[in-house]
């Protein structure tokens, strides 16, 4: 079997290994990880605001991970990606107020608010398609997020959601990378990483 070692071997090998998983264990991944979110907007609490996004494909997570933690904070941001430069982000007021939009997502209607309004979360969710014991976060390579995580507070909690087995060891990484300090999975919920050289 051939070592994976760049960026584009490990995107291939997620997004087949993504592919192939079956939908019961998806649906189940996807309650694991709705609870997980509810317990993380507990700890938070009523008057947090955390940006998310709303997952596509076989990317894990469903729009009921938005609603669990909507019970339990102020306010969810999800992005709306336009190119060039960073995400601008707008509220989440249930899933039937979202609106299909460019690169296959969905995201609130507008109003739309600035790049910088990601300073305001206390907790950014983050998607992923890997992400290593370091807090190297494998994307899919537009650079969306690398290009809007620099305006967070530095206190807020940035956090990759895989699943269990997408957290490694060790992915590339390059200069721009932007680092997370956290995970969320179905099995292990939220848990820290060890960010480090």
């Amino acid at each position: 079997m051939t070592e994976v070692t760049t960026k584009a071997q490990w995107r291939a090998r997620v997004l087949a290994a993504r592919r192939a998983r079956d939908a019961v264990t998806r649906e189940a991944e996807d309650r694991a990880l709705a609870a997980a979110a509810a317990e993380l907007g507990g700890a938070l609490g009523p008057d947090a605001t955390v940006c998310a996004y709303v997952p596509v494909g076989a990317e894990p997570g469903s729009t009921a991970l938005l609603d669990a933690l909507m019970r339990r904070v102020g306010r969810i941001l999800l992005p709306v990606a336009r190119e060039p430069g960073p995400l601008h982000w707008a509220e989440y007021h249930g899933t039937e107020a979202l609106v299909s939009a460019p690169f296959g997502l969905r995201e609130p209607a507008q109003p739309h608010l600035p790049p910088s309004a990601i300073s305001e979360a206390a907790a950014i969710l983050i998607p992923a398609l890997a992400v290593d014991e370091r807090g190297v976060r494998l994307g899919r390579g537009a650079g969306f997020y690398d290009r809007t995580l620099d305006l967070a507070d530095p206190t807020a909690r940035l956090i990759a959601v895989v699943r269990d087995d997408e957290v490694v060891a060790e992915l590339p990484d390059e200069s721009h990378d932007i680092r997370v300090g956290w995970v969320l999975t179905p099995v292990g919920g939220l848990r820290a990483l060890g960010i480090g050289s």
